[in-house]
């Protein structure tokens, strides 16, 4: 078996599903079920054995000790975190206390579950942390792009929290010998995304006949994965990475913010076309988010060379399939369009306007 935290959310869900799609070995998933948690994602699993839920906080080390030595996972993968900038310009201390304080926690029930192991278990145990790329700061257009020794320089709440919990795990790895692997991925996108992130709520609100606010001059580059790819990375990683070491999961795809826009407007007239007028008419720009770092981009030569992966979807048909899934599957996102997340949306882009 092994444990999976925040495996409600959209890439730990996305993992789930994908391991169970290739494995039969258990999952246990924890989850603390918070606003981008949604169970309804894993409405497949319902009658799956393999799959074990757990609605606990990482934050809890006796439940989490608990469960250790219950179901005595071979691996821990530690996907939960707070991870939307703008929330964390809002309100960093829930930002603090899941991502700092929480691996800490986890770490440390994980530590002292590895210490009950005998010889061949703590050998094949394996501790893989999710970060993200955030952490390595923003680059110029001319920039050579993060790998796995470029300093980090976060910039935001999530950032700053991410690039601590990476220390700590690098940090329990030098100090303690725990059996720990890194990851660090670019932007994802695909199907099951909360809408706060910017293709889901592109889509919902294009849908929705809203205005598709773009912060300031939308010139901001990332470098988009597609989730799928990036599952079948962590899988990579945790079966053949080296301890101790960080891996740069990126999809190779750097694109504008205002790009992404118009390709999802283009996207949307083909599939779903207006009675009247473009979705590309919807297009309004608002005020910049503080400190909105400029570039991301992702050097994944490392994992290519000592794993031999490679992301199999391009921008255009990642972006294809994530359409074509939000558009087949629009009662997920009714059902968590909640109240609180209209109120965020007023708060973040509407008071930009």
């Amino acid at each position: 078996m092994i444990l999976v935290t925040g495996g409600a959310g959209f890439i730990g869900a996305n993992f789930v599903l994908d391991w169970l799609n290739f494995s039969d070995e258990a999952v246990l998933n924890v989850d603390k079920l918070t606003y981008a948690g949604n169970l309804r994602t894993l409405q497949s699993l319902q009658n799956d054995e393999r799959h074990v839920f757990v609605r606990a906080d990482i934050c809890d080390q006796a439940s989490l000790s608990t469960l250790l030595a219950e179901h005595r996972p071979r691996a821990i993968l530690h996907f939960a975190a707070e991870s939307h900038v703008d929330r964390s310009i809002h309100g960093p201390a829930d930002f603090v206390q899941t991502n700092v304080v929480g691996t800490f926690t986890l770490l440390e029930a994980a530590r002292q579950y590895w210490n009950t192991l005998d010889a061949a278990g703590k050998a094949a145990f394996r501790f893989l942390h999710v970060s993200t790329d955030e952490v390595f700061g923003s680059l110029s257009e001319t920039d050579s792009q993060f790998s796995e020794a470029t300093p980090y320089a976060p910039n935001s709440p999530y950032s700053a929290t991410k690039a601590g919990s990476d220390h700590l795990v690098r940090a329990y790895h030098h100090t303690y010998g725990l059996p720990v692997l890194t990851t660090n991925c670019s932007n994802n996108y695909g199907p099951y995304q909360f809408p706060e992130k910017l293709i889901p709520l592109m889509i919902s609100n294009a849908l929705a006949g809203k205005p598709l606010p773009v912060y300031g001059d939308g010139k901001n580059v990332r470098d988009w994965l597609y989730v799928g790819d990036h599952c079948s990375a962590i899988r990579e990683v945790l079966a053949r990475g080296m301890l101790g070491e960080t891996y740069n999961i990126g999809g190779w795809n750097e694109k504008k913010n205002i790009d992404v826009v118009h390709t999802l407007c283009d996207q949307l007239n083909r599939l779903r076309p207006k009675e009247q007028g473009s979705y590309h008419d919807q297009i309004t720009y608002v005020t910049d988010r503080p400190g909105h770092d400029r570039r991301y981009a992702i050097d994944a030569r490392k994992l290519e060379r000592e794993l031999g992966w490679k992301p199999t979807e391009t921008f255009e048909t990642g972006i294809a399939r994530t359409v074509q899934w939000y558009l087949d599957n629009q009662p997920w996102v009714d059902e968590i369009i909640s109240g609180d997340y209209r109120k965020w949306v007023e708060t973040n882009y509407t008071q930009r306007a």
